[in-house]
């Protein structure tokens, strides 16, 4: 490792893993410093993945996908389900080694990897942003770089110490919890989807399978609901009413920003990507194609500006975000309000008329006509898309 960089990118996830890949593929010199000891652990995310976001930055392995999927269920707070078609394939991925293979990609493109590095602040020469400031196997280091990368996750600290408000909004954020349970029936070529104020009061809970018995099953719910009883507390009564005599192998809890991409990503020679820059759907919650695509164009913005010695370019990579996926987000932040507050017979409705069409017509498309025939005030978030 060398005292000085190009880029230096904080955290070694998915987004961060994919900025420094790109950015090394143009030439410049890029370190990425993590603070755990491995890469890709702990694992916080339910792990799901469509085919097609993931096959623009790596071809599938079996090595690290623990189930191919080729539908969903949604099940109705009443117990009743339906099977939408849906085009393409998914897969539930083994995030340890998926993180582990991000990582090499970075490090065959020409990135440094270096784990058990703590960064502690910014370097600064005076007003301006010169590096960063670590502790590598507990000895303090300062980082010289042109660029500064946060891949830091939520309320990235990169962008707070560069004076960018990573706050997010207490409406924004959803309470999460989920246990890798194993000794499960689940179908394994199917993701499942439960709703209603009984599993998941203004969220939704997800089984995903993950092969030989085993499954991620989680839940998020808005911060609101969870003051009055925890996501842990809904999931611990989910898994003892569904799955009793399952082992749980793991477990996990926090908060997921379902927001809007923040309104600042860059700022002078700093840029957020992934959680840390909010660039999560805001319906789903899921984070880690739309991150990954966040940070192939921060590195490859930041991998430009270094060729021509020019910091002022790095504003485009807000630019180009928007262009490619945060107007999306936006859209999907206008329809969440009106989603969440689908009531339980309204749920039940839809499932139905679903249903009762023929298998070729149950489609996505369907689904959301008919969701908007049962909730007229999402027209109203739709009218926003459009109108803002």
């Amino acid at each position: 490792m060398n005292q000085s960089y190009d880029i230096v990118v904080v955290g070694a996830g998915p987004a961060g893993s994919t900025a420094a890949r790109y950015a090394a593929a143009s030439g410049a010199r890029v370190l990425v410093l993590e603070k755990d000891r491995d890469v890709g652990y702990p694992v916080r995310c339910g792990e799901a993945v469509a085919h097609e976001g993931l096959v623009q930055f790596i071809e599938p392995n079996p090595q690290w996908i623990a189930s191919t999927v080729t539908q969903f269920r949604l099940v109705a707070p009443n117990g009743k389900s339906t099977i939408p078609t849906l085009d393409g394939a998914g897969y539930v991925l083994e995030r340890r080694l998926f993180d582990y293979e991000l990582a090499k990609l970075a490090v065959r493109h020409g990135a440094e990897v270096v784990t058990k590095a703590y960064v502690y602040d910014l370097l600064r020469e005076g007003k301006a942003i010169a590096g960063v400031k670590v502790l590598i196997k507990d000895k303090p280091e300062d980082i010289r770089a042109k660029i500064v990368v946060g891949a830091d996750g939520v309320e990235s600290r990169v962008g707070k110490w560069a004076g960018i408000d990573t706050t997010c909004h207490i409406r924004d954020m959803e309470s999460c919890a989920q246990a890798t349970l194993s000794g499960v029936e689940v179908d394994e070529d199917t993701l499942d989807f439960f709703w209603g104020d009984r599993v998941a009061p203004g969220g939704y809970l997800w089984v995903f399978p993950k092969g030989r018995g085993s499954a991620n099953v989680g839940i998020g719910i808005s911060v609101e609901e969870a003051k009055n009883k925890s996501a842990v507390k809904y999931l611990e009564e989910f898994i003892e009413n569904k799955y009793p005599n399952a082992s749980t192998l793991t477990r996990i809890a926090g908060g997921v920003p379902c927001a809007k991409t923040l309104d600042r990503i860059v700022k002078d020679n700093v840029m957020l990507v992934g959680d840390a820059a909010h660039q999560v759907n805001p319906v789903s919650g899921g984070g880690i194609i739309s991150g990954m695509i966040g940070g192939m164009i921060a590195g490859q913005v930041a991998g430009e500006a270094i060729n021509k010695n020019n910091l002022g370019l790095l504003p485009e990579y807000a630019t180009r975000w928007h262009k490619r996926l945060g107007w999306r987000h936006e859209a999907y932040y206008s329809l969440k309000e009106g989603i969440a507050n689908l009531s339980d017979e309204t749920f039940n409705t839809l499932v139905d008329q679903m249903e009762a069409l023929t298998p070729e017509k149950r489609t996505l498309g369907a689904l959301f006509r008919s969701a908007m025939w049962n909730q007229p005030s999402m027209l109203l978030h739709i009218a926003k898309i459009f109108l803002s």
